[in-house]
């Protein structure tokens, strides 16, 4: 009977370990705002929940110090890239509107940011704020605990194994932030070129003007006229690209599993 008890226990750690993994590089579930006895009770919850609904029968546990130390990590690298992969939408949201804001002049304009403890571009965390109201909206928490509750059926505890082709993956899912941000940014970063080329031809046509004082303020109201005008084309996109992802994070369970 103590055999079982320690086995089962065993077992929920080794679940545990993988879902409070994934909630620390997860977009929401990560933030810093959620208090740290949320984040473990929550996944407790969860980790306790999966151990009962799946069948633990297959799960060979040892009780070596060895044993406990790899699979434990294994467990922790496993959540670690599942809601690394979900916060790379982010990033590249966060990276288009950094771009805007500094095509803007709002370089200086910098905003700390609480989830790396960093300075951010205060049009990056804009749209960083928006694209997290998307992620509740489409119920985006709810498909990561749903993928967590899969990863079990795909990469049973203890046998995840770093291979190429996750490699690969996490490479090109990693390249598709700068993708990300180049269709974010595009509308405004042509309408600013379009700026740059009218500044350089008055500056040629009147050199005694003073062109970058007189356009400086223009192209700011220009970047906020333009922001809330592709709003809702801005709200389609980084709903279509959540939800891409989405589809992205399921194939990468799939392949750790492989």
């Amino acid at each position: 009977m103590t055999n079982i008890l320690v086995t089962d226990f065993v077992i929920v750690l080794l679940i545990f370990l993988r879902i409070i993994s994934a909630f620390t590089a997860a977009p929401v579930f990560g933030h810093r705002a959620l208090p740290v006895i949320v984040k473990i009770s929550l996944a407790f919850v969860i980790a306790y929940i999966i151990f009962l609904v799946r069948d633990n029968s297959s799960t060979k546990v040892e009780f070596s110090l060895w044993w406990l130390t790899v699979n434990s990590l294994k467990e922790i690298i496993t959540g670690l890239i599942i809601g690394f992969s979900i916060n790379l939408v982010f990033y590249g949201l966060t990276f288009a509107g950094s771009i805007i804001g500094f095509d803007m002049g709002l370089s200086m304009a910098q905003v700390f940011n609480p989830i790396d403890e960093s300075d951010s571009n205060i049009v990056g965390e804009v749209i960083y704020l928006a694209a997290l109201l998307i992620f509740f909206l489409i119920n985006g928490h709810h498909y990561l605990i749903r993928a967590l509750e899969f990863s079990f059926t795909v990469i049973p505890l203890g046998k995840f194994t770093i291979n190429q082709p996750v490699f690969d993956l996490i490479v090109k899912y990693s390249a598709s932030v700068f993708v990300i941000a180049v269709k974010i940014a595009a509308p405004i970063l042509i309408s600013f070129f379009l700026v740059h080329i009218a500044e350089g031809i008055i500056a040629r046509a009147i050199p005694q003007m003073q062109i970058f004082f007189v356009t400086q303020p223009l192209k700011i109201g220009l970047g906020l006229l333009l922001l809330a005008a592709v709003a809702p084309l801005l709200v389609y996109v980084i709903k279509d690209l959540l939800k891409s992802f989405e589809d992205n994070l399921f194939a990468l369970i799939k392949t750790m599993g492989a």
